[in-house]
């Protein structure tokens, strides 16, 4: 819908009314892309808070910030409130007066009501600053499932927070130090740490938390975790189909709300085509987007077509070709911090394609995460069965053999996998660097920023459940927030282009989490619940087909019309003179990639993504020279 951002003192006046201003349309034009349509500031003295507009629900009226009747509460926020209207029916017969139709407005009536609880009745997608001038104390909130970013920094004196790192180092008294923690965290998953940015003194709020401020003292809680209670009832897995089918349909229901067309992605896949599936059964014939490769291996637009004809919607493609890279110098400014998904590109592109027709558009994000969709899981599953029985002696032979070994001998990174402790082998399996490399590539000071295995390894082993539950936990609050739902919000966004996830609708989440593990994996098929419950819905040629990631064949790309522009940019001295990595080590995973001899394709991107991104926010000035997106050239050129 937006982007948020502003600031607030600690007790004293913000400063001189000029540079409030200054920073404000600083931090203001960092983030025009999210909504280009309309902005709004608010000064009281105390606190500054400003939001851009994508205007989606109450086009001519749900300007903000909003205020509560006698002006002591007022908020900015960032997503949608899918409950709203049922919310202000509700508020209005307590006798509650509302100035808009617009979901904003209900923000502020129910923390009149509920103080902090009202988050608790919210349903949607949400990044909230919410200013109560009585108590000269702010609120930050952010949603569940961690659909909508927000960033905050403490600085001495004042807290300072945004929807978008960029808009947040507009303020002159956010340092830019890289933070040894987050950097190591990203080279070993791609993406940098749940409360943490890449740099020091900037932070995020994690999905489902809550932050006050008030008189210079920071506060977080969570207030909403993944904790299901098992059904004390039997269920039948065809029971259980027939629910998640009901969920499902209500949870697209919900997200159709807006007052503009409402599009969706298509990938082919199962949960994208049972998104566009419900979205016809509920009525709608939405235009579809779908992205495909000249390679035939990565190319899905002959299931996509097959979904867009089942459902007659008004279908458009695109063909993604390597001078798509091109974007390597673009994409570091809209992801705002290092990113190693390469996936970011296509979804760039695709969403570049849907905003030339559509305002909103429906994802299938989240359903592999919640019915357990990745074949990684049953990879687990299976080594846990045939590797967790070696004793711990037999496991150091493997790791002592694996290290005398050559680089280039079968079986050593088996040797190295079956050797590592169970708690570690599939979060280490998983990472962009396994140790196995990592542990050459980093420097001595990233080496001592501690392990980011460990934090994932117990944040797992706290979660709730067996096996795969624990496995759905850990994605369900590290990849998913991290990876899928930062790229799709940083991409969609670059473009002026809201993307809504019915699937992860919080309450068809945590209905799935009291389903047992085997209606999710039952005899090695995976997501068996949902393709049930989907099964008179979708042609067997869709629920039949084996899973497909999203991938691009960027292991093609750089051995063949990119082979020097990687290596270039990897090996230069700009890059040499950071100090954060081995350069021999790098160059060893150049060679070794350029030779055939090993695919380090996403690794090598996962370099250059943070290298770029070193060059953009660390060497370029403070003030920062923002590129405009299309969006922003029509809505400049529109207001002169």
């Amino acid at each position: 819908m937006c982007g948020i951002y502003g600031f607030t003192g600690a007790g004293e006046d913000l400063g001189e009314p000029r540079q409030v201003d200054h920073t404000l349309a600083r931090m203001d034009r960092a983030i025009l892309h999210r909504g280009p349509d309309d902005n709004g500031t608010y000064v009281d003295g105390r606190c500054a808070m400003g939001m851009r507009r994508l205007s989606i629900i109450d086009l001519g009226g749900g300007r903000q910030p909003i205020h509560n009747e006698d002006r002591t509460v007022w908020t900015v926020f960032n997503g949608e409130i899918y409950n709203y209207r049922e919310l202000r029916h509700g508020l209005e017969a307590r006798g509650h007066h509302f100035v808009t139709a617009s979901d904003t407005e209900v923000i502020v009536h129910l923390y009149e009501e509920r103080g902090e609880a009202f988050v608790d009745e919210l349903d949607g997608m949400f990044g909230i600053a919410l200013w109560d001038r009585a108590k000269q104390q702010l609120l930050l909130v952010r949603d569940r499932l961690g659909i909508k970013p927000l960033y905050y920094a403490e600085t001495p004196g004042a807290l300072v927070f945004a929807s978008e790192l960029k808009s947040v180092l507009q303020h002159a008294a956010v340092p830019r130090q890289v933070s040894s923690a987050a950097l190591s965290y990203y080279l070993s998953f791609g993406a940098t740490p749940p409360d943490q940015s890449i740099l020091d003194g900037v932070r995020k709020l994690e999905p489902g938390h809550l932050l006050r401020y008030h008189h210079g003292r920071v506060v977080v809680r969570r207030y909403w975790d993944l904790r299901p209670q098992p059904r004390r009832d039997p269920l039948r897995m065809q029971d259980a189909a027939v629910e998640v089918r009901h969920r499902i349909r209500e949870a697209v229901r919900s997200h159709l709300v807006a007052d503009v067309p409402v599009g969706a992605f298509l990938s082919g896949g199962i949960d994208s085509a049972t998104v566009v599936g419900t979205m016809v059964e509920l009525g709608a014939r939405p235009k579809t987007f779908s992205i495909g490769f000249e390679e035939a291996e990565f190319n899905e637009l002959e299931y996509a077509r097959i979904i867009a004809k089942r459902f007659d919607t008004d279908h458009h493609e695109l063909i993604v070709r390597p001078d798509a890279l091109e974007l390597i110098d673009t994409l570091p400014w809209f992801l705002d911090e290092p990113f190693a998904d390469v996936s970011a590109v296509p979804t760039y592109l695709v969403s570049k394609l849907a905003a030339e027709h559509v305002k909103v558009v429906l994802s299938g994000d989240g359903g592999d995460e919640v019915f357990g969709g990745y074949g990684r899981y049953l990879n687990a599953l299976s080594e846990a069965r045939r590797l967790d029985w070696l004793p711990g002696v037999a496991r150091r032979g493997l790791r002592a053999l694996s290290r005398l070994v050559p680089q280039t001998t079968p079986g050593k990174i088996w040797m190295y996998h079956a050797s590592r402790d169970p708690r570690l082998r599939f979060i280490d399996s998983e990472s962009l660097f396994p140790s196995y490399l990592k542990d050459g590539l980093i420097s001595p000071d990233l080496q001592r920023a501690g392990d980011p295995l460990e934090q994932r390894a117990r944040l797992m082993e706290g979660a709730p459940g067996d096996a795969l539950s624990k496995l759905l936990y850990l994605d369900t609050m590290t990849y998913l927030p991290l990876d899928i739902l930062t790229k799709v919000d940083r991409m969609t966004m670059a473009h002026s282009l809201e993307a809504r996830p019915p699937l992860l609708d919080h309450h068809l989440v945590e209905a799935a989490y009291t389903l047992p593990s085997g209606f999710k994996i039952e005899g090695g098929v995976q997501k068996a619940v949902m393709r049930r419950a989907v099964a008179d819905l979708l042609p067997r040629e869709i629920l039949d087909r084996p899973k497909r990631g999203f991938g691009v064949p960027i292991h093609k790309w750089f051995r063949g019309p990119l082979r020097g522009a990687v290596t270039d940019l990897l090996t230069d001295s700009r890059a040499q003179t950071r100090g954060w990595l081995d350069q021999r080590a790098v160059r060893a995973v150049c060679e070794e990639h350029l030779s055939g001899r090993r695919d380090h394709a996403l690794r090598m991107w996962g370099l250059m993504m943070l290298e770029q991104w070193a060059r953009r926010f660390l060497d370029a000035p403070i003030a920062m020279d923002v590129p405009m997106s299309e969006p922003e050239r029509v809505h400049a050129n529109a207001n002169g």
